[in-house]
């Protein structure tokens, strides 16, 4: 039997997953639409957040 004593446990510093916290103000009319969104596909609101602001990064053209 494996002693798992034997390995260290290992985890990440809380904030170092490659992840920031930041604060953005948007509209209620936005954020409704999220909630919406977020109900009706089961995601969360975090990660919609995420997917969408991945997907205009990635898709943007500066003029």
């Amino acid at each position: 039997m494996k002693d798992i004593n034997a390995e260290p446990l290992r985890i990440k510093k809380k904030g170092e997953d490659g992840y920031k916290l930041i604060s953005v103000r948007i509209s209620e009319d936005t954020l409704s639409e999220l909630d919406r969104i977020a109900a009706e596909t089961n995601y969360s609101r975090n990660e919609l957040i995420n997917i969408i602001l991945r997907h205009g990064v990635n898709n943007i053209i500066i003029e």
